[in-house]
């Protein structure tokens, strides 16, 4: 009988490994015990403890390093060894995140098999969900990926040199496997060993809200493509309530708690503030002059959330600018603010996967398309419930911040959420272009979660960046990330099949499909 590790090293897509590390005792022996347990043994349960912990880590470091970098939340702008912010990235780069996603996604549906094997419908459900998550992260990364051919390498006679779906395809796929879980959901299959699922506790029912809102989120991501009938699939999700619940509020959140106690602690544990932000990762002026009103060059209001985020320097705000040149690097940088290491570098700060909010941004801008009913009066109000579920998500971690003598408590009450849904910042009345309104309140509240502000601003165009003198790729944001080398290397047909679908080469310049910038160049 094939073992647990002899499993797990098959072959994923064309030289992507299984990378995941372990969280608890148990996982790590199933890895590198090949005689501790075969297969057939191992509950399929005892699999998702690490694979939710060790992801929602990762995904805390990814935050950091590409996503805050890329779309300007930050820039490293005292280090010359990581410069995301200027677009220095290369191959080891791609095959990291490459890895990442596909490590992952492969983790998944080994489980998923066990699952199968063993009748754990539970399991296979929530197995589905973490798929989708973990490989629409690869597609928006990457472009057309393989995805029915997938992960066959583990498996005897199966394909080591997968096709390459179109991102089309791949987002079909997506949803039917969303769909197969929500089915298996509305069954309420009960989990064994509850207490290993970091996400939900074994509550069906929240997994279910959260496998359906992350079906509208990445309706929402091909909502450009009129090939996809996104109007139609939304109004279909949104009119049947009973089977496709959605996320109601806040505390269905799909995050990660940490109790900070090894194992269960946060990616940036251990680090201290110097060297989690203050010589190193900046606030920039993006940020600053997106959520701080000046006149006279006198700071008069703030966004409430700004203090939770970030930390001063020194008695204003100041941001650096992403993508600087070395000439203006220290000016930049002096005096400017920085990530709050008090509430982010903690080892209880939890990850998370898809929040409500974002729900609501979402609806907010298929109502003003008119892609969902309501027009522009339901628009508003879905906006304002999202701007109020941010503040209030946000207020949480309020209590963390450190506060200077004669600071005022960082709180965020409800009065407070009410002034800057009134403030020129974020007043629905007080802006003409309200989808850029959405799309700027959206980048927001995306901070700290993955790198959807990454494939948002890709999708939409918001908020409008200004890319910095110092970036390479011919000063162009990176549309994608290109293929591995190792990739390329070892399916090299199908890779070629793939770029010449996509209309580029393999560099950080062929817009992906969903894109603005490719619907635009049809």
């Amino acid at each position: 009988m094939k073992t647990f590790q002899n499993l797990m090293a098959g072959c994923l897509f064309a030289g992507a490994l299984v990378t995941a590390s372990s969280c608890t005792n148990n996982f790590e022996e199933y890895n590198t015990n090949p005689n501790r347990m075969t297969v057939g043994d191992i509950e399929p349960s005892r699999m998702l403890e690490p694979l939710i912990y060790d992801a929602s880590r990762e995904w805390q470091r990814y935050t950091r390093y590409w996503n805050g970098e890329l779309i300007q939340y930050t820039a490293c702008t005292s280090s010359n060894v990581r410069q995301e912010h200027r677009y220095f990235i290369g191959d080891q780069d791609f095959k990291g995140l490459w890895n990442f996603y596909a490590g992952y996604a492969n983790n998944t549906m080994h489980m998923y098999d066990l699952a199968e094997a063993k009748g754990d419908e539970a399991i296979k459900a929530m197995a589905l969900t973490l798929k989708v998550l973990f490989m629409s992260n690869l597609t928006d990364m990457f472009g057309d990926i393989p995805y029915a051919e997938a992960f066959q390498g583990r498996e005897e006679g199966g394909t080591r040199k997968p096709k390459y779906d179109s991102q089309q395809e791949v987002y079909e796929q997506m949803f039917a496997d969303l769909e197969t879980a929500n089915d298996i959901y509305a069954t309420n299959p009960t989990l064994l060993d509850a207490e290993l699922d970091g996400l939900y506790g074994g509550d069906m029912q929240a997994w279910r809200k959260f496998n359906n809102t992350l079906y509208m989120r990445l309706l929402c991501r091909v909502g450009g493509r009129s090939e996809m009938n996104v109007p139609s699939r939304m109004r279909t999700l949104l009119g049947d309530v009973a089977k496709y619940p959605m996320f109601e509020s806040n505390a269905d959140n799909a995050r990660v708690d940490y109790s900070g106690v090894e194992p269960y602690v946060g990616y940036y544990d251990g680090m201290n503030a110097n060297d989690f932000t203050r010589s190193m990762y900046k606030i920039t002026r993006q940020v600053i002059d997106m959520t701080v009103i000046t006149q006279n060059d006198v700071q008069l209001y703030e966004d409430p959330r700004l203090r939770i985020m970030a930390q001063k320097a020194g008695n204003r705000w100041k941001g650096t600018i992403g993508g600087c040149t070395n000439a203006q690097q220290s000016e930049a940088n002096s005096g400017a603010a920085y990530l709050n290491f008090a509430v982010l570098g903690r080892s209880t700060n939890p990850s998370f996967f898809l929040c409500y909010d974002e729900l609501q941004f979402i609806l907010a801008e298929a109502a003003l398309k008119g892609w969902i009913d309501g027009g522009e009066s339901a628009a508003r109000t879905y906006y304002e419930q999202a701007v109020t579920a941010s503040c209030e998500k946000w207020n949480e971690f309020a209590e963390f911040v450190e506060l200077a003598e004669g600071d005022e408590p960082a709180d965020i009450s409800a009065d407070d959420v009410q002034e800057f849904l009134e403030s020129d910042l974020a007043s629905w009345d007080g802006h003409d272009n309200k989808q850029q309104l959405i799309g700027d309140q959206k980048y927001l509240a995306l901070f700290w979660i993955g790198m959807e502000a990454y494939h948002e601003y890709r999708r939409t165009g918001y908020p409008e960046l200004t890319i910095g003198e110092g970036t390479i790729n011919d000063h162009i944001l990176p549309t994608r990330f290109a293929y591995p080398v190792n990739s390329v290397a070892t399916n090299a047909e199908n890779v070629q099949v793939a770029l010449d679908r996509m209309g580029g080469a393999n560099d950080m310049k062929t817009p992906v499909w969903w894109s603005r910038q490719a619907i635009a160049n049809n």
